[in-house]
């Protein structure tokens, strides 16, 4: 018996740990599925589901940014508030006549922009990530708020609205765009230098400083990707809604979190993928596309989500303690 356990053991040590979790992540997505599939005649039709592509689109994106940050043991709170500003931005350049190719660059530059001054203060102002990212996530919805008077603005080109609501080849752009992003910043993570020292930095901070990581650099990085990921998500929800909102984004801090630590991300750091990450995002709007199939209230959908995100924290630790 003795001989067997250790063959078990030893098989068992054969399947990296992020194998595992993602497969416990995917049994878990398509488990929910057919459970909603045998409840709702309506869930696994071609309509819907990519209906519910569309709507994981901006979740999975945002959570992709989120995962290199929690990796770190970090948090970027600002997320939702870099989604608004990205988009209003965007729509003033917009209606007042500037090309739209230069109202997304500028975009996805002010969402760059706060990722870096996160970044500057979690390195230089010795901050934790939390209390600095919850500072600009409150100044930079302010700022949105200062701008637009808190009314939204409107009468965006309708050239713009493809990138929220446009088709390629039956599929939704934003699933598109969704889908290469998670392929980029994939790669990044699992194959480049910078994929190694973030994982290096939330392993063992002290041990990445003393074997030359440069820490600063890196970190810095990181919150840069995550607001770049944010403006992205922030410019296709514009264009989809068609029209820029001092509100949008609110609660999606929440969702980013959710997605990436259902689909293996560990609070503690040291511990992520990026299609981990994507599928979380989907067991998230599997779940809120399946509940209101079946006419669950919105703020059930809330305490779902909530006891997902508790449950997912419960079981890394449970692992981490084995």
């Amino acid at each position: 018996m003795h001989n067997a356990a250790t063959k078990t053991k030893g098989l068992k040590s054969l399947v990296p740990r992020d194998a595992v979790q993602f497969l416990s992540t995917l049994s878990g997505l398509i488990i929910l599925s057919a459970f909603f599939g045998l409840t709702s005649e309506k869930f696994l039709t071609v309509n819907n589901l990519l209906t519910v592509a569309l709507q994981t689109a901006i979740i999975a994106i945002i959570a992709i940014g989120q995962t290199y940050v929690i990796i770190t043991t970090g948090i970027d709170l600002s997320i939702g508030s870099n989604i608004a500003i990205s988009g209003i931005l965007a729509s003033l350049l917009m209606i007042n006549g500037y090309p739209i190719l230069v109202a997304v660059t500028v975009g996805l530059l002010a969402g760059l922009i706060v990722g870096i001054i996160n970044g500057l203060l979690v390195v230089y102002g010795d901050l934790p990530p939390f209390i600095v990212t919850l500072g600009t996530m409150s100044i930079v919805r302010g700022i949105g708020l200062v701008i637009t008077g808190g009314i939204p603005i409107s009468n965006l080109p309708e050239e713009f609205a493809y990138l929220g609501n446009g088709e390629l080849l039956g599929i939704p752009v934003p699933v598109i765009i969704m889908a290469f992003l998670a392929l980029v910043f994939g790669f990044i993570l699992a194959r480049t230098k910078l994929g190694r020292y973030t994982y290096a930095v939330g392993s063992n901070f002290e041990a990445a400083r003393l074997s030359g990581i440069n820490i600063p650099k890196t970190v810095v990085s990181i919150y840069a990707i995550s607001g770049f990921l944010a403006a992205c998500a922030g410019l296709i929800l514009t264009a989809r809604i068609v029209s820029g909102q001092p509100t949008a984004g609110m609660g999606y801090e929440l969702d980013a979190v959710a997605a990436s630590v259902i689909g293996g991300a560990s609070l503690m750091g040291g511990e992520g993928t990026i299609v981990g990450t994507v599928v979380g995002a989907f067991v998230i709007g599997v779940l809120r596309n399946g509940l209101n199939l079946l006419n669950v209230s919105a703020f059930w959908q809330q305490i779902a989500i909530g006891v997902v995100i508790i449950g997912a924290v419960f079981f890394d630790r449970r692992k981490r303690k084995k």
